[in-house]
């Protein structure tokens, strides 16, 4: 008796997982290094739980504009592809047909086979075989503004409150040290998740995050020892 086979792919995890990871990697590392920078600067902790809070709101809005000004984009691109492609396929089938099995030919088929399939998809959902075979779009990839918007801010939003735990509960004296490792760490598991719920391996995304992360808050450090005043 046969068994069937269930693959799971995690393409279909792309639009959201790509704009999850980026906003709480940018939570955690624009909220720490704000911090870190108005600490070296001699500000007081309510300075910095200000300045954390007003940069967690202001990131989070921005994060949520800039996505799905960004996805909508793709989006509306997508849209004119597709509106161009029903044109063509009601105004030139036989044509939009040979380009189909030629793209077949091209991944290995034989012209009668390529030809067959073309025609057969074609006979079923010929926009669905275009979109899909010709211009790379599918349900699975296609742009999703809101959903891309509402998981950056959202995911931006988490990452920051992170740090900003770490400053309610940490000695003004050792805050900068505390923030930056506490950050580290926090970098180092979101790389490591956005590997496993990608399915790839976690070693470069680890590296990856908190060498970035790292140099964002060496730097700010280093600005705001350098034009900070204490009183």
């Amino acid at each position: 008796m046969s068994r069937l086979h269930t693959e799971r792919h995690l393409v279909s995890r792309i639009g959201w997982l790509r704009a999850a990871v980026l906003g709480a990697n940018d939570g955690i590392v624009s909220t720490a290094s704000l911090v870190i920078g108005v600490a070296a600067a001699g500000g007081s902790k309510q300075a910095l739980l200000v300045a954390g809070v007003a940069g967690l709101v202001a990131g989070a809005m921005s994060m949520a504009a800039g996505e799905y000004v960004s996805v909508s984009s793709q989006s509306d691109t997508e849209s004119a592809d597709i509106a161009r492609e029903t044109k063509e396929l009601s105004e030139q089938p036989e044509f939009e047909a040979e380009e189909l099995a030629n793209i077949y030919v091209g991944r290995g088929l034989t012209p009668e086979l390529a030809r067959e399939v073309a025609v057969q998809l074609m006979a079923k959902d010929a926009l669905g075989a275009h979109a899909r075979d010709e211009l790379g779009i599918s349900d699975m990839t296609t742009a999703r503004p809101v959903q891309a918007a509402l998981a950056s801010a959202l995911t931006f939003s988490v990452g920051a409150v992170l740090p900003l735990i770490v400053v309610v509960l940490t000695p003004l004296s050792s805050l900068i040290v505390t923030v930056a490792i506490a950050s580290l760490f926090f970098l180092a598991a979101l790389g490591a998740a956005g590997a496993r719920a990608g399915g790839a391996a976690p070693l470069k995304p680890v590296l990856r995050v908190v060498f970035w992360g790292a140099l964002a808050m060496a730097a700010t450090a280093g600005v705001g020892a350098m034009f900070g005043v204490t009183a």
